[in-house]
Parts: structure tokens; sequence; C-alpha cells
């Protein structure tokens, strides 16, 4: 289907030229001969052109104020190209300040209008794009987006949808991994007074210590080795949106520091640079971590945090909520059924009841990673059990003991009735009850950090004695 170029001239001679001229070019083309029928045409007759090429003066007035009411009322209302034979720069300067793609005098060249009309296209075919992502984003990412029938599922709507109304400018969201930290960010952003500029996502775990603060905060051409030209941080390009912050808990404290300075004044200094940035933005961070505890340890700056933690959210693991998975277990099959085209639809009992009983410790992501292998692998219409690889098959092909300890041994079976996580939580819980369930101590038995230990240890929601 082509394009509409919506073309208004009052010169009879020119306004045929051009609508043939388009026409000719691939276009759908439609003359107004002044602008009571033009606002006619875009109002009363919904016409969605994605060019509008305009004679600025015209019997009945300026076309610019045409494009003024156009901008008031209509989202997406394309690219306006102005031709003049009368044109100054105080017309220019209105016009390019209300948005036009560009302002040509008459006479125009054929070509060069051909060209700057193909510019314009593009632009708005861009512009249109992304008002349909945003749109989509927003329809998509609603509170009613985080699923579930249970008090805890029902009570984090509650509390997204409160949120969503409040210009807050930071909130620390806490929550296992994979029970849906990241969703519950883009619900806030997406649903709230920012959801038009844009969402900024930074994972702080991702990036080495050299690269982060580059990252972050940009820099000037040679700043460092490699820098061979000005980029903008991801700070700046979050201005005018939000910046979410995932695992916030692994930032190196000197780059807390900096951070902290830039929520506080709003500003910005690139590496490299001499001069600071002003910035407008609201932050969001997330972590799977006890920052309080962390803070107490002296890992985590105490002013960062009580800066960040204007408002507290804390994601419910799966495992509280498992009234839950009657709600997702059917959309996540649905998804993939429509993804690589199967038809699972039924699921039997001994499915249910072995998802009933298992304790989630990967949460969310976890069951959705489930849901796609089982049903990429079905055979049919049922779901298969065969895949689900939780570590808890019936007795009939798990064996009695599925961990069998032998002095200082813990023998494994590695027959496929038990699963990579589970069994690291076997090996962990063994570890942890042989030291009296002392994290420290069992750290050093096992040749790994506190901190790590601990991380696994809140993981699979083993119990400790500190």
């Amino acid at each position: 289907m082509p394009d509409t170029l919506l073309i208004i001239e009052d010169e009879p001679l020119l306004g045929s030229e051009l609508r043939e001229e388009f026409a000719e070019a691939g276009w759908d083309t439609v003359l107004a001969v002044d602008l009571a029928q033009a606002e006619r045409l875009l109002f009363a007759g919904n016409l969605d052109p994605l060019v509008v090429l305009s004679d600025m003066n015209l019997p009945d007035g300026n076309a610019m104020d045409l494009l003024e009411k156009v901008r008031a009322k209509k989202g997406v209302p394309g690219e306006w190209i102005f031709l003049t034979a009368y044109g100054g720069v105080p017309e220019s300067v209105r016009a390019l300040k209300l948005g036009a793609f560009d302002f040509l005098e008459k006479p125009c060249e054929p070509e060069r209008l051909q060209l700057v009309v193909a510019g314009a296209a593009r632009s708005a075919r861009a512009q249109r794009r992304l008002h349909d992502e945003e749109r989509a984003c927003g329809s998509r990412y609603t509170p009613a987006a985080f699923i579930g029938r249970s008090p805890a599922a029902q009570e984090m709507r509650e509390m997204l949808q409160r949120l969503a109304r409040v210009p807050f400018s930071a909130l620390v969201i806490t929550g296992e991994t994979g029970t849906g930290k990241g969703l519950a960010a883009r619900i806030l952003h997406h649903g709230g007074p920012r959801a038009a500029g844009p969402l900024v996502e930074v994972n702080c775990a991702a990036l080495p210590h050299e690269l982060m603060e580059a990252e972050l905060f940009g820099h000037e051409a040679g700043a460092f080795t490699g820098a061979k030209g000005r980029r903008r941080g991801l700070i700046e390009q979050a201005s005018g949106g939000t910046l979410f912050l995932d695992e916030i808990g692994e930032l190196e404290l000197d780059l807390q520091a900096k951070l902290l300075k830039a929520i506080e004044d709003r500003r910005v200094r690139r590496v490299g640079g001499d001069r600071e940035l002003e910035v407008d933005l609201q932050v969001i961070a997330a972590t799977n971590h006890d920052l309080e505890s962390r803070v107490a340890q002296g890992a985590f700056r105490a002013d960062l945090f009580h800066r960040l933690a204007v408002f507290r959210l804390a994601v419910p693991p799966l495992r509280s909520r498992k009234e839950d998975l009657e709600d997702m277990l059917p959309l996540f099959i649905g998804e993939f059924n429509a993804r690589s085209g199967q038809r699972v639809a039924r699921v039997p009992p001994t499915v249910w009841r072995r998802l009933a009983a298992y304790a989630w410790p990967g949460n969310v992501r976890e069951l959705r990673n489930l849901v796609e292998r089982c049903v990429l692998l079905a055979d049919g219409p049922v779901f298969p059990e065969r895949w689900l690889n939780l570590g808890d098959a019936p007795a009939s092909v798990r064996p009695p003991d599925a961990a069998m300890a032998d002095g200082d041994r813990l023998c494994l079976p590695l027959d496929g009735s038990l699963g990579l996580d589970e069994m690291e939580r076997l090996i962990l819980s063994e570890a942890l009850a042989r030291n009296a369930d002392n994290v420290s101590l069992t750290a050093r038995v096992l040749g790994t950090t506190r901190e790590k230990l601990r991380y696994r240890v809140q993981k699979y929601g083993l119990k400790t004695s500190d």
C-alpha cells in the first residue's frame, strides 16, 4: 500500500504538476487548494499522510498555523515541508521550531524536492515506528503484567499501580534472582509520568570496573586509550526518562560515590570532559543482595543506599506464591506455542503435583525456561513430564537416596534425576550441616568467599546460624 502525500497548494497548475509527479514516484497523492480543505481532510476525513508538502501562504491563512493545530491534536502527524516564494528568517525559524522537516524557497528543482520528500518519509517512518513501540510497551507493561492470584501477587500489583502514579526520584527493588525485578522496573517506567522518555537499563555486574565509568558517564575523544570519539554516557542518555540499575550491589565503591553525586546534583561530567551536563531522570535500582547488610559490612555506601531507597519494593519469590503457577503456566505455554508452532494444551495432574512440590530456586525465570524446554520437545498436545528436570523425580525413577553421604564424600546420581541447581543446593545444604550452619566456616571449607556463599544460600533459601 503506497504512502500518502498531502499537497497543499493554491496554484492549480503547480498543484496538479506536483500531484502527478509524486504519483508517478509511487505516492498516494491528495491535493488541497486551501487550509480549510486541508483541515477537513486531516480532521474530519481522518487523513493520515506520511508527508505534507505545503505552500506557506495560502488564500485563507498561513500553513504554519495549521501545522501548530495538527501538532496539538495528533500524536504522530508525519513530516511537513514548506514551500514559499517569500521566504525569510523569521518564517523559517518558526517552521523549524514547530518541527517542520524543511523550509524550501520556490522555485525548487524537482530532483532536490524528490530527495527532500524521500528524506522526510524516512524520518516519518522512524517516528511512527518509535511511537508504535512506545504504545506497545505501554499496553504490555501495566501492573496487570505481574501475573498471579495469590495475596502476594495482588499486593505487588497494588503497589506497582500506586507507585506508577507517583513522580518518585529513586526506588530500590529487592528480590531473589528471577523473581521479576526487571518486569517491575518496566511497569513503573511505562506506566508512570516518564513513559514518553527513554528507559535505559544497566547491568552493573556485566561490565568490568574499568569500562563501567565510561559507560555510565560517557567520555570525550582521547580521554583514554581507544576513546576515538565522543560518547554519551548511559546516565546522559536516560535524561527525561528512567535509569534502571540492575544488580546495583555489584557496583564498586568509587563508582558508587560518583553515581551518588550525579543523582544528587543532577549533573554528569564525561570522562576527560571539562564541563558538567544537566540531567533529569528517575532512578530505579534492583538487587538480590541485602543492601542494609552490605552497608553494615562496608561493601555499599550508606549515603547512596539512603538516596536510592526513597521507596522500597520487595518482589516475592515464587515458592511463596505457588498458587500463581495456575496462571503463569498456561500463559507461558501459549507464548511458546505461538513461537514454535506447537499445540500443547493439556497439563497432566502429575505435572501439576511436581510443579507444586518444587522449591523454585530460580523463581519465575526458571519456570519460563522449563516451559520453553517442555513445549519445544513436546510430541503432541500433552505437556511432557519427562523434560521437567526438576530433580524431584517420582520414586519409580529416582533412587531412594538421591544424595548419599559417605564420610567426607557426598555421592550424587548422574542419571538425570537431579538438575544442576538441585545438586548445588544439596552440596551446600550438606556442607552447612557439617559446619553447624556457619557461613564463614563453610566458605573456607569449600574454598570460596563468604559473599559468594551467602548469595547461594539466599538463592536456595537455606538456613544458617548467622
